[in-house]
């Protein structure tokens, strides 16, 4: 059975730092490009960033460039999203979620395993 467990979500005042984790079991996870999604309040979940399953690649949304990065431990099974210089707009539940399909994927439909999410909240 595989499993993604998120950790590190809370609330930050503006400006501040999260660092959220994802541990995977049950997954070869040096197969797999892993991602992070959110879903703020009211919206559709959306695309925040990826990485490859070599750690050779990432792909970030315009709204997080230059602030978030994402980083992998294929030793650990373990995927980190750092965020930094957080805005209120960053309110969401932050998703963990991995793909068999290589090229770093932003659409959902190719993730075939999520995690049960995180939330995070930043207050103005």
């Amino acid at each position: 059975q595989v499993q993604l467990v998120e950790s590190g979500g809370g609330l930050v005042q503006a400006g501040g730092s999260l660092r959220l984790s994802c541990v995977v079991s049950g997954l070869t996870f040096s197969s797999a490009d892993m991602a992070w999604f959110r879903q703020a309040p009211g919206k559709e979940r959306e695309f925040v960033t990826a990485i490859s399953r070599s750690a050779g690649g990432t792909d970030y949304a315009d709204s997080v460039k230059g602030r978030f990065t994402i980083s992998r431990d294929n030793a650990k099974n373990t995927v980190t999203l750092q965020m930094n210089n957080l805005k209120p707009e960053d309110t969401a539940v932050y998703y963990c979620a991995g793909s068999l399909s290589p090229g770093l994927p932003r659409e959902q439909r190719r993730y075939e395993y999520w995690g049960q999410g995180t939330q995070v909240t930043v207050s103005s």
